[in-house]
């Protein structure tokens, strides 16, 4: 059986990863118990043959603090390195879709964008712890990446995303300007509509005063109405009490014409 004085050599550490793909694809252990495991191994764990095929035996353990120290190092940052940023880069989009969606409409509060904000700032200090435990260029081998490069892709696209967040949020204050503007625009259009309709109201409705004539014409028609029908009235009177007067004088003339003729024949 191999003795190893410390899983922090570069023995250990090709050990170390060793361990992780056996544990992770041959055994299709879950990402927690993986890690859980290979944190023992990397900082209390004597007896390592206990977890995997490798005959190895530990033989100054590096303790909790050292421990996670190499743990962070070789395990998380090595194999899960780009699940973080990819987390990283989720969290960002996700804060530029809620600031850009809290420019448009208020359903997106100002709390949603703080929690949003603050998802962000924890993804960003995990991605600081990370790739505060990088490892140094004498612990990498070759089959492992350059980190430098790695470390620099990342810098160059957070400083992108930087700057597509400064573009989008130009173009939206650029959005909101025209959008005020085109409010104003509406508001004047509005007030003008306004008055061509209350020019038009005033010139289709009636004027008072005529309206007031109107009436005075209309009790004047109706007192001469009333006024016509009692001449009527009185000149059909007049013409009866004519029609009776000179009847009177027509009986009053025959009669007396038959008195004069009786008393000639008599």
């Amino acid at each position: 059986m191999k003795e190893l004085r410390s899983m922090a050599s570069r023995e250990g550490r090709r050990v170390l990863r060793e361990i992780f793909r056996e544990l992770r694809y041959d055994k299709q252990l879950g990402g927690l118990s993986t890690l859980s495991t290979m944190w023992r191994i990397c900082s209390t764990e004597r007896e390592v043959y206990r977890y995997s095929n490798v005959e190895v035996t530990v033989l100054h353990p590096l303790g909790p603090l050292r421990g996670t120290s190499l743990w962070m190092q070789e395990v998380v940052n090595r194999f899960y390195y780009s699940t973080i940023n990819s987390f990283v880069y989720f969290g960002a989009a996700m804060l530029l879709v809620m600031i850009g969606i809290r420019r448009f409409t208020d359903r997106v509060t100002d709390s949603t964008v703080l929690g949003s904000i603050l998802f962000e700032a924890l993804l960003l200090v995990v991605m600081f712890v990370v790739m505060f435990f990088s490892p140094t260029e004498d612990n990498t081998d070759d089959d492992s990446p350059g980190e430098d490069e790695t470390h620099a892709d990342v810098l160059r696209e957070i400083g992108e995303i930087g700057r597509d967040y400064a573009d989008v949020n130009m173009h939206m204050e650029q959005a909101v300007a025209a959008l005020r503007e085109l409010t104003q625009e509406q508001a004047e259009v509005m007030a003008l509509l306004r008055q061509h309709t209350e020019a038009a109201t005033k010139a289709v409705a009636p004027n008072p005063a005529l309206l007031e004539s109107m009436s005075k014409t209309a009790d004047s028609l109706e007192r001469l109405e009333q006024t016509v029908q009692s001449f009527n009235v009185a000149a059909n009177k007049l013409q009866r009490e004519e029609i009776e007067a000179a009847v009177q004088r027509e009986v009053q003339s025959i009669l007396r014409t038959n008195l004069q003729s009786k008393e000639r024949s008599s």
